[in-house]
C-alpha cells in the first residue's frame, strides 16, 4: 500500500471505555501497517501497556505527525483544531460522539475507509478559524481562537446587554439582546443554527452574525465577507461581567467599556474526509432532511 503519511497521532480524551478501546484498536492497527503511531499524552495513565515513547502532547503532535486522527465527538475535534491549525498537519475524525458533523469515520468499521485515506484517496478542505481578542484601555487582555463560533453573552445570569457592532471600524448597528453569535461556515450547523442563523457551505469565505433573542424583531442575522474585522463595543453602563465564549469551551471575561475584536485567523484546519464524502449527505443525515423523491 502506498503511504501518504509516516507518523500518525491519535488524539482525544475519551469519556467512556468504548472510546478508549477505539484508541487502542487504532494504535495496534496502525503499528501493524508499519506506521509510527503517537497517542495523546493525556491517556498515558490509562493505556499503561503502550510504551511511554509513543505518547505526545497535542503541541508535539503538531510538530511530529503528518496526520492526526481525532477520536470522539465534535467537541474533541474543536479542541484539537484550535491547536493543530497552527501546524502543517492533516486531521480526520472517528465519531465517538452524538452528531459528528466533523468526525466521519465509523469506530466499529474504520479499517477499510482509513486504509483508502492512508493511501492518499481522500478529500481535503481548508476550514478557517476566528480569532477573538478582548481589548481594555488599548491593551489586549485575553485572546483565543474558535473553529465554530465566538459568542458574546451575559455570563451565568441571563439578562439583556447592549452593545455596538462595527465592521471594518465602521459603525453598523447597536443591539439590545442576550448576545451575539459570530460564526464560521463550520459553526453554521452548530450553536448558530440553533439561534436561527443560516447554514453556510464550508467553502464560503463568510462569517455570520446572529443575534440572540434581540429586543426588536427587526434584528436579523447578517452574513459578511470573512476578511471583515468585527468589533463589538460594550458601553460602560452595562451591568456586571459579560463573557466571550470560543467554541463553547473557552471563556474570556468582558467588562463594561471593553472592546471585543473578532477576525479571521491566519491559521486553517486541514480537515480531510474519505473520498466519497458529501457535505449535503451529512446535512441530510444529521438534520433529518428528506431523501430523494424518486
Amino acid at each position: 500500500m502506498k503511504k501518504s503519511f509516516d507518523v500518525i497521532a491519535i488524539i482525544g480524551k475519551p469519556r467512556d471505555q468504548k472510546a478508549i478501546q477505539t484508541h487502542v484498536d487504532l494504535y495496534h492497527w496502525l503499528t501493524k501497517q508499519g506506521y509510527k503511531a503517537l497517542i495523546d499524552a493525556r491517556l498515558s495513565s490509562i493505556l499503561t501497556d503502550i510504551p511511554d515513547e509513543h505518547f505526545a502532547s497535542i503541541v508535539d503532535v503538531g510538530d511530529l505527525a503528518d496526520l492526526a486522527i481525532v477520536v470522539g465527538g465534535d467537541g474533541n475535534m474543536l479542541g484539537a483544531a484550535r491547536v493543530l491549525s497552527r501546524f502543517d498537519i492533516k486531521v480526520i475524525g472517528v465519531n465517538r460522539g452524538s452528531l459528528g458533523f466533523l468526525t466521519d469515520l465509523n469506530p466499529e468499521n474504520f479499517k477499510e475507509a482509513l486504509s483508502k485515506v492512508l493511501a492518499g484517496n481522500y478529500i481535503e478542505e481548508q476550514r478557517f478559524l476566528l480569532e477573538a481578542e478582548i481589548h481594555r484601555h488599548d491593551q489586549i487582555k485575553s485572546h483565543n481562537a474558535a473553529l465554530n463560533e465566538v459568542v458574546l453573552h451575559p455570563g451565568q445570569v441571563a439578562h439583556m446587554i447592549e452593545f455596538e457592532v462595527y465592521i471594518d471600524n465602521t459603525f453598523s448597528f447597536s443591539q439590545r439582546s442576550d448576545g451575539l453569535i459570530v460564526s464560521t461556515p463550520t459553526g453554521s450547523t452548530a450553536y448558530s443554527l440553533s439561534g436561527g442563523g443560516p447554514i453556510l457551505s464550508p467553502s464560503l469565505n463568510a462569517i455570520s452574525l446572529v443575534p440572540m433573542f434581540p429586543h426588536t424583531l427587526s434584528c436579523r442575522p447578517i452574513v459578511v465577507d470573512s476578511n471583515r474585522h468585527i468589533k463589538l463595543l460594550i458601553p460602560p453602563h452595562n451591568l456586571g461581567m459579560q463573557e466571550v465564549s470560543c467554541d463553547g469551551q473557552v471563556s474570556l471575561p468582558v467588562s463594561p467599556g471593553d472592546e471585543v475584536h473578532i477576525y479571521r485567523s491566519p491559521n486553517t484546519l486541514h480537515l480531510i474526509h474519505p473520498e466519497h464524502y458529501s457535505y449535503y449527505h451529512v446535512l441530510r443525515e444529521k438534520l433529518g432532511w428528506s431523501n430523494k423523491l424518486f
